[in-house]
């Protein structure tokens, strides 16, 4: 992946103090198309394979975390594509400026009245909201103000495209990292909407034959947030050493220090190389079984999800170990250590990723 000039620091303090990505960030964006990783190249899209996506949101969140967070989850939105009308794919899509911002939180109720559903509700955390020019939500479904169950008596979800200008931006981001990727919360009251923008996110009802619409959504999003923890932890871990040897130029640490901190650093350094081996060697093979099989197994599967674990669980522990070492600096809320301290202290919090098995 080229790095663009454009993606440097001086743009991720000004990010973060607008609380959204720049002009110049959203501009590059759009035309290296990293809000449609996942998209097909017939519908302006990059049509990456997984594991091509993730290299590209590492690389992305080693240069600032919310930059990386936010392609990711936008993208992440994107792949949905694959599961919509073809309409829909073509009215939403082939704008340049296309970005899908959403929320796995099941925040609505749709109720199914004739030709059209009217949905009510309010999802939290849609990363990108300021700039997306749609939104995906999920819903409870009703028909005709009856509850549908599915065959095991639980409530059928379904998921539904919302232009921005029926929606109303809740103020619901206030944490004290990944502060540029604007995940506010967002509503819509009695909105009718077409048939054509539900949809279902389930292997068999994809409308685009490509392998990356039958990868399974809880694998696919376990993959790419391990993706950008991974890259936030490098960019951490590069700062606390230049942090380290910048207060050796005036502290002068004496041998024994000097020698304990090396070993250290490469030991962890060692590490995390590892585990990000193992990491992309798994989501591989996997992507390589569905693409040669047609499917994932299960037990395939259960792998991903573990490598994504361990990969979370082993950033946290190096990135503790390591913390120390950074002194003081690490505690300036200006500095560009502190940022990325606090971004990764705040995704690393996701769900997902929270429990190591």
């Amino acid at each position: 992946m080229k790095q663009l000039a454009i993606f440097n620091q001086e743009q991720a303090a000004l990010a973060e103090k607008s609380g959204q990505l720049t002009d110049e960030w959203l501009q590059a964006i759009y035309k290296e198309k990293y809000f449609k990783l996942f998209v097909p190249k017939e519908l302006g899209g990059l049509g990456c394979n997984l594991t091509d996506a993730l290299v590209i949101e590492e690389n992305l969140a080693r240069i600032d975390g919310s930059l990386g967070w936010t392609i990711t989850l936008c993208a992440g939105a994107a792949w949905f594509v694959g599961f919509m009308d073809e309409n829909l794919r073509e009215e939403v899509f082939k704008r340049k400026d296309s970005c899908l911002a959403g929320s796995g939180f099941v925040g609505g109720k749709a109720n199914k009245v004739g030709q059209e559903h009217q949905i009510s509700g309010s999802w939290t955390y849609a990363s990108g909201a300021l700039h997306a020019t749609h939104f995906t939500a999920n819903c409870e479904i009703l028909e005709n103000g009856i509850p549908l169950l599915d065959k095991k008596g639980k409530p059928v979800i379904k998921a539904f495209l919302i232009d921005r200008k029926d929606v109303t931006i809740l103020d619901g981001w206030n944490y004290m990292g990944m502060i540029a990727t604007g995940s506010h919360a967002f509503k819509v009251e009695n909105l009718k909407v077409s048939l054509e923008k539900c949809f279902e996110i389930i292997p068999e009802k994809a409308q685009v034959e490509d392998p990356i619409y039958q990868y399974p959504f809880l694998q696919f999003a376990e993959a790419t947030l391990a993706a950008n923890i991974l890259g936030i932890s490098f960019h951490l871990f590069e700062l606390i050493e230049d942090s380290f040897w910048k207060r050796h130029e005036y502290r002068k640490y004496d041998k024994k220090h000097l020698k304990f901190f090396k070993k250290l650093s490469e030991n962890k350094k060692e590490k995390l190389e590892k585990i990000k081996i193992a990491f992309y060697k798994q989501v591989d093979s996997s992507y390589q079984e569905l693409t040669e099989k047609g499917e994932i197994s299960g037990k395939t599967l259960k792998k991903v999800s573990k490598i994504a674990r361990k990969l979370t669980q082993t950033c946290r522990e190096i990135n503790s170990r390591m913390y120390p070492f950074s002194g003081l600096e690490a505690a300036k809320t200006h500095t560009e250590l502190n940022r990325v301290w606090r971004d990764f202290n705040t995704v690393s919090q996701h769900a997902l990723l929270i429990f190591p098995f």
